[in-house]
C-alpha cells in the first residue's frame, strides 16, 4: 500500500526529519512550556497532542499519568517517536488539521488540546476550518495551549506569520476565553540567531 501524501503545512519536515528530530528532543518540556505549566491539570486526564512531533511532549504528559492521543501526520517523525518514548499511555494516530477526521471519528473528548508550533503551518482558510474542530473534541473545563512563531521561515517550510491578536479573535468567535497571552524567545540556537520569537496562548470556553 502506498504511503499518503504529506500534507501542505508539513512542507518539509519529512525531508530535514534527519537534523530535526534530535534538536526537538534536545529540550525538555518543562522549558518548551515553561510559561503553561500553571495552566496543566494535576489529575490524570485526557491529552490530545496535535503535531506531536518527536513526542518529547506526549512522553512528559504519559510521565505525569495523563492518557494521550498523539496526532502526527509526518511518517519520519511518527516512527521515531514510537521509537524514542514507547509508552502504554501513548497512542498515535496519522491524522492532521483542519480536518482532523480520525481523531472525530472516535467521539472522545480532550481535558487538554496541545498545538505546539502548529497552527502558523495552516493558510487563514485552514484555521478558519480548524478552530471549530478543536473546539468541538474539548471536554467542558478543557483547556487549548498553541504556540505561534514568528520571525523567518526555515527554507523549505511552508510557514504564515499568524498574531496572536487574530488567533484569540478567531477563538472568541467559537466561545472561547483566552488565559493565557505571552511572548518568549525562542531557545534552538539557530532560532536564537534568527531572532525568532513565539507567543503562547492558552483558551477554555467562556463560561
Amino acid at each position: 500500500m502506498q504511503d499518503k501524501p504529506n500534507p501542505p503545512s508539513t512542507q518539509g519536515y519529512a525531508e530535514q526529519a534527519e537534523v530535526l528530530i534530535p534538536q526537538y528532543e534536545a529540550i525538555p518540556f518543562v522549558k518548551r512550556h515553561e510559561a503553561e505549566l500553571h495552566l496543566l491539570p494535576k489529575a490524570p486526564s485526557r491529552i490530545l497532542d496535535i503535531g506531536a512531533g518527536t513526542g518529547v511532549d506526549a512522553a512528559w504528559f504519559a510521565e505525569q499519568g495523563h492518557s494521550v492521543v498523539a496526532v502526527e501526520p509526518t511518517a519520519e517523525f511518527r516512527t521515531a517517536a514510537m521509537r524514542l518514548h514507547p509508552s502504554p499511555l501513548i497512542e498515535w494516530l496519522d491524522d492532521v488539521l483542519p480536518g482532523l477526521d480520525g481523531v472525530l471519528s472516535r467521539g472522545q473528548r480532550f481535558d487538554v488540546i496541545m498545538l505546539s508550533a502548529v497552527w502558523m503551518h495552516l493558510d487563514e482558510a485552514e484555521r478558519r476550518a480548524g478552530m471549530p474542530r478543536l473546539v468541538s473534541l474539548l471536554a467542558p473545563g478543557g483547556l487549548i495551549l498553541l504556540s505561534l512563531r514568528h520571525g523567518p521561515v526555515p527554507a523549505g517550510r511552508r510557514m504564515f506569520e499568524v498574531s496572536g491578536e487574530e488567533t484569540m479573535e478567531l477563538a472568541r468567535q467559537h466561545g472561547l476565553k483566552a488565559v493565557l497571552n505571552t511572548q518568549t524567545g525562542s531557545l534552538q540556537p539557530g532560532n536564537v540567531a534568527a531572532d525568532v520569537t513565539w507567543t503562547r496562548l492558552g483558551f477554555r470556553q467562556e463560561s
